[in-house]
Protein backbone atom coordinates (compact mmCIF):
# COMPACT_ATOMS: atom_id res chain seq x y z
CA UNK A 1 0.00 0.00 0.00
CA UNK A 2 1.91 3.04 -1.29
CA UNK A 3 -0.79 5.65 -0.75
CA UNK A 4 0.36 8.16 1.88
CA UNK A 5 3.65 6.42 2.61
CA UNK A 6 6.57 8.54 3.81
CA UNK A 7 10.29 7.81 3.97
CA UNK A 8 10.72 10.11 6.98
CA UNK A 9 8.01 9.94 9.64
CA UNK A 10 9.84 11.92 12.31
CA UNK A 11 7.60 14.98 11.94
CA UNK A 12 4.27 13.15 11.72
CA UNK A 13 1.65 13.70 14.40
CA UNK A 14 0.16 10.22 14.77
CA UNK A 15 -2.44 11.20 17.39
CA UNK A 16 -5.97 10.07 16.60
CA UNK A 17 -8.43 12.93 16.04
CA UNK A 18 -11.42 13.26 18.31
CA UNK A 19 -14.73 11.79 17.22
CA UNK A 20 -16.74 14.08 15.00
CA UNK A 21 -20.11 15.48 16.02
CA UNK A 22 -21.66 13.12 13.48
CA UNK A 23 -19.93 10.11 14.99
CA UNK A 24 -21.11 11.03 18.47
CA UNK A 25 -24.64 11.29 17.10
CA UNK A 26 -24.41 7.88 15.42
CA UNK A 27 -23.05 6.25 18.58
CA UNK A 28 -25.77 7.81 20.71
CA UNK A 29 -28.42 6.11 18.58
CA UNK A 30 -26.97 2.60 18.48
CA UNK A 31 -28.40 -0.25 20.55
CA UNK A 32 -26.12 -2.41 22.68
CA UNK A 33 -24.70 -5.14 20.40
CA UNK A 34 -25.31 -8.76 21.42
CA UNK A 35 -21.98 -10.09 20.14
CA UNK A 36 -19.53 -7.28 19.34
CA UNK A 37 -16.69 -8.59 17.19
CA UNK A 38 -13.27 -7.28 16.23
CA UNK A 39 -12.14 -8.81 12.95
CA UNK A 40 -8.39 -8.53 12.36
CA UNK A 41 -6.59 -9.50 9.18
CA UNK A 42 -4.12 -8.72 6.44
CA UNK A 43 -4.42 -8.12 2.70
CA UNK A 44 -3.78 -11.59 1.31
CA UNK A 45 -2.79 -15.14 2.14
CA UNK A 46 -0.24 -15.85 -0.63
CA UNK A 47 2.85 -14.91 1.36
CA UNK A 48 5.55 -17.56 1.09
CA UNK A 49 7.60 -15.53 3.59
CA UNK A 50 5.10 -16.55 6.28
CA UNK A 51 5.91 -20.26 5.94
CA UNK A 52 7.62 -21.48 9.10
CA UNK A 53 6.44 -18.44 11.05
CA UNK A 54 2.74 -17.78 10.41
CA UNK A 55 2.14 -20.98 8.46
CA UNK A 56 3.58 -24.41 9.30
CA UNK A 57 7.04 -25.14 7.91
CA UNK A 58 5.62 -27.75 5.53
CA UNK A 59 2.75 -25.55 4.27
CA UNK A 60 1.95 -25.93 0.58
CA UNK A 61 0.78 -23.04 -1.58
CA UNK A 62 -2.61 -24.66 -2.21
CA UNK A 63 -3.25 -24.74 1.56
CA UNK A 64 -2.31 -21.15 2.36
CA UNK A 65 -5.92 -19.99 2.77
CA UNK A 66 -6.64 -22.84 5.19
CA UNK A 67 -3.66 -21.85 7.33
CA UNK A 68 -4.45 -18.14 7.03
CA UNK A 69 -8.03 -18.64 8.23
CA UNK A 70 -6.77 -20.49 11.32
CA UNK A 71 -4.62 -17.48 12.16
CA UNK A 72 -6.96 -14.58 11.28
CA UNK A 73 -10.72 -14.13 11.21
CA UNK A 74 -10.95 -11.80 8.18
CA UNK A 75 -9.11 -10.66 5.06
CA UNK A 76 -8.97 -7.56 2.93
CA UNK A 77 -9.70 -9.50 -0.24
CA UNK A 78 -7.74 -7.59 -2.86
CA UNK A 79 -7.95 -10.34 -5.47
CA UNK A 80 -11.53 -9.28 -6.29
CA UNK A 81 -10.23 -5.82 -7.18
CA UNK A 82 -8.78 -7.34 -10.35
CA UNK A 83 -11.30 -10.00 -11.31
CA UNK A 84 -14.74 -11.24 -10.39
CA UNK A 85 -14.50 -14.72 -8.82
CA UNK A 86 -16.53 -17.54 -10.31
CA UNK A 87 -18.83 -19.94 -8.45
CA UNK A 88 -16.15 -22.61 -7.98
CA UNK A 89 -13.69 -20.12 -6.51
CA UNK A 90 -16.22 -18.78 -4.00
CA UNK A 91 -17.13 -22.29 -2.87
CA UNK A 92 -13.45 -23.17 -2.51
CA UNK A 93 -12.85 -20.10 -0.32
CA UNK A 94 -15.79 -20.99 1.89
CA UNK A 95 -14.72 -24.61 2.25
CA UNK A 96 -11.13 -23.73 3.15
CA UNK A 97 -11.96 -21.10 5.79
CA UNK A 98 -13.17 -21.47 9.37
CA UNK A 99 -16.78 -20.99 10.42
CA UNK A 100 -16.12 -17.61 12.05
CA UNK A 101 -14.11 -16.25 9.10
CA UNK A 102 -15.36 -13.23 7.16
CA UNK A 103 -14.24 -12.14 3.69
CA UNK A 104 -14.14 -8.43 2.87
CA UNK A 105 -14.10 -8.31 -0.94
CA UNK A 106 -12.75 -5.22 -2.69
CA UNK A 107 -15.08 -4.08 -5.47
CA UNK A 108 -13.39 -4.58 -8.86
CA UNK A 109 -11.56 -1.58 -10.27
CA UNK A 110 -13.45 -2.19 -13.52
CA UNK A 111 -16.40 -0.85 -11.52
CA UNK A 112 -14.94 1.60 -9.01
CA UNK A 113 -12.52 3.19 -11.51
CA UNK A 114 -14.87 3.43 -14.50
CA UNK A 115 -17.04 6.42 -15.34
CA UNK A 116 -20.20 4.30 -15.43
CA UNK A 117 -19.29 2.36 -12.25
CA UNK A 118 -20.44 -0.90 -13.79
CA UNK A 119 -24.05 0.21 -14.09
CA UNK A 120 -24.31 0.07 -17.87
CA UNK A 121 -22.11 -2.86 -18.82
CA UNK A 122 -23.35 -5.57 -16.46
CA UNK A 123 -20.18 -5.69 -14.36
CA UNK A 124 -21.89 -4.59 -11.14
CA UNK A 125 -24.63 -7.18 -11.50
CA UNK A 126 -22.01 -9.85 -12.22
CA UNK A 127 -20.05 -8.91 -9.11
CA UNK A 128 -23.16 -8.86 -6.92
CA UNK A 129 -24.28 -12.27 -8.21
CA UNK A 130 -20.85 -13.70 -7.52
CA UNK A 131 -20.12 -12.20 -4.13
CA UNK A 132 -23.56 -12.93 -2.67
CA UNK A 133 -22.54 -16.60 -2.72
CA UNK A 134 -20.31 -15.92 0.29
CA UNK A 135 -23.53 -15.86 2.33
CA UNK A 136 -22.69 -16.27 6.03
CA UNK A 137 -18.99 -15.63 5.35
CA UNK A 138 -19.59 -12.18 3.94
CA UNK A 139 -17.92 -9.52 6.04
CA UNK A 140 -18.03 -6.02 4.60
CA UNK A 141 -17.32 -5.22 0.96
CA UNK A 142 -15.34 -2.07 0.39
CA UNK A 143 -14.95 0.22 -2.56
CA UNK A 144 -11.74 2.18 -2.97
CA UNK A 145 -12.44 5.16 -5.16
CA UNK A 146 -9.68 6.20 -7.58
CA UNK A 147 -7.43 9.15 -6.64
CA UNK A 148 -9.18 11.43 -9.14
CA UNK A 149 -12.69 10.77 -7.78
CA UNK A 150 -13.45 14.17 -6.27
CA UNK A 151 -16.29 15.59 -4.20
CA UNK A 152 -17.99 16.87 -7.34
CA UNK A 153 -18.89 13.31 -8.30
CA UNK A 154 -21.07 12.59 -5.28
CA UNK A 155 -24.15 12.17 -7.48
CA UNK A 156 -22.42 9.37 -9.42
CA UNK A 157 -21.76 7.55 -6.17
CA UNK A 158 -25.37 8.06 -5.08
CA UNK A 159 -26.60 6.43 -8.29
CA UNK A 160 -24.26 3.50 -7.72
CA UNK A 161 -25.47 3.00 -4.15
CA UNK A 162 -29.08 2.82 -5.36
CA UNK A 163 -28.12 -0.38 -7.20
CA UNK A 164 -26.32 -2.06 -4.31
CA UNK A 165 -28.48 -4.64 -2.51
CA UNK A 166 -29.16 -4.16 1.19
CA UNK A 167 -27.76 -7.59 2.11
CA UNK A 168 -24.20 -6.67 1.08
CA UNK A 169 -22.53 -4.50 3.74
CA UNK A 170 -20.36 -1.85 2.11
CA UNK A 171 -17.64 0.61 3.14
CA UNK A 172 -16.35 3.39 0.86
CA UNK A 173 -12.85 4.85 0.79
CA UNK A 174 -12.30 8.29 -0.81
CA UNK A 175 -8.87 9.81 -1.28
CA UNK A 176 -9.15 12.99 -3.34
CA UNK A 177 -8.18 16.08 -1.32
CA UNK A 178 -11.46 17.84 -2.19
CA UNK A 179 -13.33 15.65 0.29
CA UNK A 180 -11.12 16.91 3.13
CA UNK A 181 -10.18 20.44 2.01
CA UNK A 182 -12.95 22.09 4.02
CA UNK A 183 -14.00 21.21 7.55
CA UNK A 184 -17.42 20.10 6.32
CA UNK A 185 -16.26 18.77 2.95
CA UNK A 186 -16.97 15.18 3.88
CA UNK A 187 -20.44 15.97 5.24
CA UNK A 188 -22.43 15.34 2.00
CA UNK A 189 -20.79 11.91 1.70
CA UNK A 190 -21.46 11.23 5.37
CA UNK A 191 -25.14 12.00 4.90
CA UNK A 192 -25.30 9.80 1.80
CA UNK A 193 -23.59 6.94 3.61
CA UNK A 194 -25.96 7.22 6.54
CA UNK A 195 -28.98 7.22 4.22
CA UNK A 196 -27.70 4.13 2.38
CA UNK A 197 -26.46 2.40 5.57
CA UNK A 198 -22.87 2.03 4.40
CA UNK A 199 -19.64 2.79 6.24
CA UNK A 200 -16.73 5.05 5.35
CA UNK A 201 -13.27 3.48 5.40
CA UNK A 202 -10.93 5.13 7.91
CA UNK A 203 -7.33 5.06 6.71
CA UNK A 204 -4.45 5.59 9.15
CA UNK A 205 -1.33 6.34 7.09
CA UNK A 206 1.62 8.64 7.78
CA UNK A 207 1.47 10.84 4.69
CA UNK A 208 -2.26 11.64 4.62
CA UNK A 209 -3.61 12.43 8.04
CA UNK A 210 -6.76 13.96 6.53
CA UNK A 211 -8.12 10.51 5.59
CA UNK A 212 -8.06 9.60 9.28
CA UNK A 213 -11.47 11.22 9.56
CA UNK A 214 -12.97 9.25 12.50
CA UNK A 215 -16.40 9.46 10.92
CA UNK A 216 -18.81 6.62 11.66
CA UNK A 217 -22.05 6.35 9.71
CA UNK A 218 -23.54 3.09 11.02
CA UNK A 219 -22.67 0.24 13.40
CA UNK A 220 -19.68 -0.98 11.35
CA UNK A 221 -16.16 0.44 11.27
CA UNK A 222 -13.47 -0.47 8.75
CA UNK A 223 -9.91 0.66 9.50
CA UNK A 224 -6.95 0.28 7.15
CA UNK A 225 -3.82 0.78 9.22
CA UNK A 226 -0.50 1.38 7.44
CA UNK A 227 2.55 0.75 9.60
CA UNK A 228 6.17 1.73 9.08
CA UNK A 229 8.16 -1.52 9.23
CA UNK A 230 7.25 -2.10 12.90
CA UNK A 231 8.62 1.27 13.98
CA UNK A 232 7.89 1.93 17.69
CA UNK A 233 5.13 4.33 16.62
CA UNK A 234 3.30 1.44 14.98
CA UNK A 235 2.74 -0.05 18.43
CA UNK A 236 1.87 3.21 20.18
CA UNK A 237 -0.62 3.94 17.41
CA UNK A 238 -2.20 0.52 17.91
CA UNK A 239 -2.46 1.24 21.65
CA UNK A 240 -4.35 4.42 20.87
CA UNK A 241 -6.64 2.60 18.47
CA UNK A 242 -7.52 -0.05 21.03
CA UNK A 243 -8.55 2.68 23.45
CA UNK A 244 -10.62 4.29 20.70
CA UNK A 245 -12.30 0.98 19.88
CA UNK A 246 -13.02 0.40 23.55
CA UNK A 247 -15.16 3.52 23.53
CA UNK A 248 -16.84 2.70 20.24
CA UNK A 249 -17.74 -0.84 21.28
CA UNK A 250 -19.08 0.42 24.61
CA UNK A 251 -21.35 2.81 22.73
CA UNK A 252 -22.80 0.30 20.29
CA UNK A 253 -20.46 -0.47 17.39
CA UNK A 254 -21.08 -4.15 16.62
CA UNK A 255 -18.37 -4.97 14.04
CA UNK A 256 -14.90 -3.57 13.43
CA UNK A 257 -12.75 -4.73 10.53
CA UNK A 258 -9.13 -3.79 11.15
CA UNK A 259 -6.54 -4.51 8.45
CA UNK A 260 -2.83 -4.17 9.16
CA UNK A 261 -0.45 -3.13 6.36
CA UNK A 262 3.34 -3.13 6.48
CA UNK A 263 5.96 -2.72 3.72
CA UNK A 264 5.43 -5.71 1.38
CA UNK A 265 3.04 -6.91 4.14
CA UNK A 266 5.61 -9.45 5.33
CA UNK A 267 5.47 -8.09 8.89
CA UNK A 268 1.75 -7.31 8.93
CA UNK A 269 0.98 -10.39 11.10
CA UNK A 270 3.24 -9.04 13.87
CA UNK A 271 1.14 -5.92 14.11
CA UNK A 272 -2.09 -7.92 13.94
CA UNK A 273 -0.89 -10.13 16.79
CA UNK A 274 -0.08 -7.11 18.94
CA UNK A 275 -3.48 -5.57 18.21
CA UNK A 276 -5.33 -8.73 19.23
CA UNK A 277 -3.29 -9.13 22.41
CA UNK A 278 -4.09 -5.58 23.49
CA UNK A 279 -7.73 -5.98 22.54
CA UNK A 280 -8.10 -9.17 24.58
CA UNK A 281 -6.68 -7.36 27.59
CA UNK A 282 -8.80 -4.22 27.29
CA UNK A 283 -11.91 -5.46 25.48
CA UNK A 284 -12.86 -8.68 27.29
CA UNK A 285 -16.47 -8.55 26.09
CA UNK A 286 -15.45 -8.32 22.42
CA UNK A 287 -14.92 -11.47 20.35
CA UNK A 288 -11.62 -11.50 18.45
CA UNK A 289 -8.70 -13.73 17.56
CA UNK A 290 -5.34 -13.38 15.88
CA UNK A 291 -2.16 -15.21 14.95
CA UNK A 292 -0.16 -17.53 17.15
CA UNK A 293 3.29 -17.73 15.61
CA UNK A 294 5.36 -20.84 15.24
CA UNK A 295 8.06 -20.86 17.88
CA UNK A 296 11.76 -20.90 17.14
CA UNK A 297 13.76 -24.10 16.73
CA UNK A 298 10.97 -25.81 14.84
CA UNK A 299 8.56 -26.06 17.76
CA UNK A 300 4.99 -26.33 16.57
CA UNK A 301 2.46 -23.75 17.64
CA UNK A 302 -0.49 -24.96 19.64
CA UNK A 303 -2.90 -24.02 16.84
CA UNK A 304 -1.74 -26.98 14.81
Amino acid sequence: MKFGKLQDISAVDFALPNDTVGTKSILAGLPTPTNPTLYVGCTGWSMKEWVGHVYPANAKTKDYLTHYAKQFNTIELNTTHYRIPNFETIQKWKKESTADFRFCPKIPQAISHSSGMGLNDGKLNAFIESIQQLNEKMGCCFMQMPPHFDAGRLAVLATFLEKMPDNIPLAIEVRHESWFRKEDGLLPLVELAKAKNCALVITDVAGRRDVLHQQLTNNIAMIRFVGNDLHPTDYSRIDEWVNKLKGWFAQGISEVYFFTHEPDNIKAPELAKYLVEQAKALLPAVTTRGPEFIKEQGQQMSLF
